[in-house]
């Protein structure tokens, strides 16, 4: 993203002329020119279509180029991410968004070219969709549950988008119920930029939650860095770069993206001595775990302990991890998350 003293040359002020205008897309690289007042404040952007048009329209290269500014643009905050960014230039069909504040001040320039440029990461990211989502009941009976959709998006396409947004483009998907639709769906990747191979497992014979990683490491000799491993029903915003990172600080055979879980028990919890005589009694008490996430890194060695072909889960993955004394870190997530497992927390996905 183009920001701070960049911004400047492709910055015209709004009383500006045509030929300032044309001036500032060249010097700028860009194919837009944006309108800012004396305070900074965003009020419209003018591209190089526009000027073609007006010029081919009559207007002249001395003239003012409000005529021709668009007043509304389309433009993102700070927080968005570089997925919803490139989600959006896709949508619209334009290749530059501006960024602006609350109060409406710009302060950067999203481009194709940074979006598209970013120097992608070796690794491997596998997306486990080979489940056939019983918890959703009917909803999955021809539909399987990667491609429910939430904001007119299938889950599976938001989990990709994360990962291109970290820089990870080589994306297997393992599948098994309703595969076809899977793969018709998602193609070979392109369309959101990376690229996607498929992993095929029996239908008729499970392999749990770890078992596409044996299909991995089979079918993909020589894999040398860490895999970022994730379940195909999540809602959740992360990076992947960053787990990636922390992963090898932790010199980890697995990380397991982990967040804090409180139950509240519903009654009052008794102390009750082996006598039967109460010491203690606490009113509705609240319990707190660290749960999975159903995101991982797997690095090679712990990779190479999963069966080929055979039901494996990660639980059984991490504890022999931990038997064979390798290091299993918890990377903790502090963003939203939800596993979409049954109709309710669709609707939540959803915002429903």
């Amino acid at each position: 993203m183009n920001n701070h003293g960049s911004l400047e040359n492709v910055c015209i002020s709004p009383d500006a002329t045509v030929r300032q205008a044309l001036q500032t897309i060249d010097r700028g690289a860009s194919a837009i020119a944006l309108v800012t007042d004396e305070f900074g404040q965003l009020r419209g952007v003018v591209t190089d279509g526009d000027v073609r048009r007006g010029l081919l329209g009559g207007i002249q290269l001395e003239g003012r180029i409000q005529e021709l500014t668009t007043t509304t643009p389309h433009v993102v905050t700070p927080e968005a991410t570089r997925a919803s960014v490139l989600d959006l230039m896709r949508s619209l069909r334009i290749t530059e968004i501006p960024v602006v504040d609350d109060s409406g001040r710009l302060i950067g320039l999203h481009t194709l070219t940074d979006i598209v440029g970013r120097q992608p990461l070796n690794n491997i990211a596998l997306i486990m969709a080979g489940g056939r989502g019983t918890r959703l009941g009917q909803l999955t009976k021809d539909t399987p549950k990667p491609l429910m959709t939430v904001a007119d998006r299938t889950i599976i396409e938001w989990i990709i988008l994360g990962l291109v947004d970290s820089g990870l483009t080589n994306i297997y998907v393992s599948v098994a119920y309703l595969a076809d639709k899977i793969i018709d769906h998602l193609g070979d990747g392109s369309s959101l930029g990376c690229t996607i191979r498929y992993l095929h497992e029996d239908p008729a014979k499970p392999l749990n939650t770890a078992g596409a990683l044996g299909i991995l490491n089979h079918e993909v000799p020589g894999i040398s860095d860490p895999v970022i491993v994730t379940n195909a029903d999540l809602m959740v915003r992360y990076s992947a770069a960053d787990l990636l990172a922390f992963h090898g600080s932790k010199n980890a055979s697995v990380t397991v993206a982990a967040r804090p879980y409180t139950h509240q028990v519903p009654f009052g919890v008794l102390d009750v001595s082996e006598s039967g005589v109460i010491s203690g009694v606490t009113e509705k008490p609240s319990v707190e775990f660290e749960i999975s996430t159903g995101i991982y890194a797997v690095s090679p060695d712990a990779l190479a302990m999963v069966p080929y072909m055979e039901p494996f889960s990660m639980p059984d993955l991490v504890q022999a991890c931990i038997d064979q004394s390798k290091t299993v870190a918890a990377w903790p997530i502090e963003s939203d998350w939800i596993d979409v497992g049954t109709p309710k927390d669709l609707a939540t996905a959803k915002g429903q």
